[in-house]
């Protein structure tokens, strides 16, 4: 386990011992404040814990008054090209920057910048992205831009080194974790739609997760970010870094006696989501008597449907009653809110 300072971003502690955090990006402009507010509350929802916002414009910068008394998540401002936007930002009282200062390369405007932080105590992600830096070594880049703002007596960084490749991120970020102990906040960049970004995330922010490297985590994808909360949750969850459901299932085959199981399961699942669970949970759900009680013997909670018409009520392994297939799910739900 690596060991990193800590920050606080808003009520949100990151690094030391604190949990792992999850964060995600309003894809709305900024300046649109109802649309903004509107995302930010539904990410809450989720289990969002920390939400960045572009900030390219001044209209982006007035707005974040707003935004920022309304939220009920603590706002990064994203920032790029204009040192004055993040003057802006800082001043309206955001509660840090995301900062890339190879964008910024007057180092009168960075002492500006850094003084103001330093006033409001305000965090500051330095985030290096392969497309915004003009050398190769993404590690090198980031510790030459670490030393600019220690240089300035300024120490209240989170670092991100972060690519659109699995491998080359689990590199540079395993290298970064030796040569600094500033909390790190992970993820794999454009990622791409769903099923590409579930599956370079899992990969790149769970080997790094695994092995002890994060304190905060995003998960890139073209999509609304509300899926990017829930695949994030469920990383750290099945990592044993957070609580939540876990549904198990089997993938069906010529000894499936119920028809449509895959439609079956799909709303046994949004029903439980509805449940909105907080504690650990194994529900089980098999589609014959052979993968019932065996498979599913290490869910707390469990259906098979075992023949036509017919399934079975499992508990901890052991079947606890018989029903009608009619009466199952409904059976299941009411079993999952009594011991919840």
């Amino acid at each position: 386990m690596r060991f990193s300072k800590q920050i606080q971003i808003g009520n949100i502690k990151i690094g030391a011992n604190a949990p792992v955090s999850i964060q995600s990006m309003c894809n709305t402009k900024t300046e649109n404040i109802d649309e903004t507010l509107k995302q930010i509350n539904a990410l809450c929802l989720a289990g969002c814990e920390l939400v960045r916002l572009a900030i390219p414009n001044q209209k982006a910068v007035d707005a974040l008054k707003i935004i920022l008394r309304d939220s009920p998540l603590p706002i990064i401002a994203d920032i790029h090209f204009d040192w004055q936007l993040a003057l802006g930002a800082i001043s309206a009282g955001v509660h840090a920057i995301r900062l890339n200062p190879a964008n910024l390369n007057n180092k009168e405007k960075i002492i500006e910048i850094v003084s103001a932080l330093k006033e409001r105590k305000i965090p500051l992600r330095i985030g290096v992205n392969k497309g915004s830096q003009n050398k190769k070594d993404l590690v090198s880049t980031a510790l030459e831009q670490i030393r600019i703002f220690e240089d300035l007596g300024y120490n209240l960084l989170k670092i991100s080194i972060k690519t659109n490749n699995v491998k080359e991120t689990i590199s540079a970020y395993r290298e970064i974790a030796k040569l600094c102990d500033y909390p790190l906040h992970l993820g794999i960049t454009e990622a791409g739609l769903e099923q590409d970004s579930i599956i370079k995330s899992a990969m790149g922010i769970g080997i790094l997760l695994n092995e002890g490297i994060g304190n905060t985590i995003r998960v890139s994808m073209t999509d609304d970010p509300v899926k990017e909360v829930i695949v994030a949750k469920k990383i750290l969850q099945y990592l044993n870094l957070r609580q939540g459901v876990e549904l198990i299932s089997c993938p069906s085959c010529g000894r499936t006696h119920i028809k449509n199981f895959t439609e079956k399961v799909k709303l046994i699942n949004q029903r439980i989501n509805d449940l909105n669970i907080k504690t650990n949970l194994k529900i089980a759900i098999m589609g014959c008597e052979v993968n019932g009680p065996g498979e599913a013997k290490e869910a707390d909670i469990g259906i098979a449907f075992c023949k036509e018409g017919q399934g079975i009520l499992i508990k901890k392994g052991e079947i606890i009653a018989k029903f009608q297939e009619e009466e199952l799910i409904e059976t299941l739900i009411k079993e999952i809110i009594s011991i919840t």
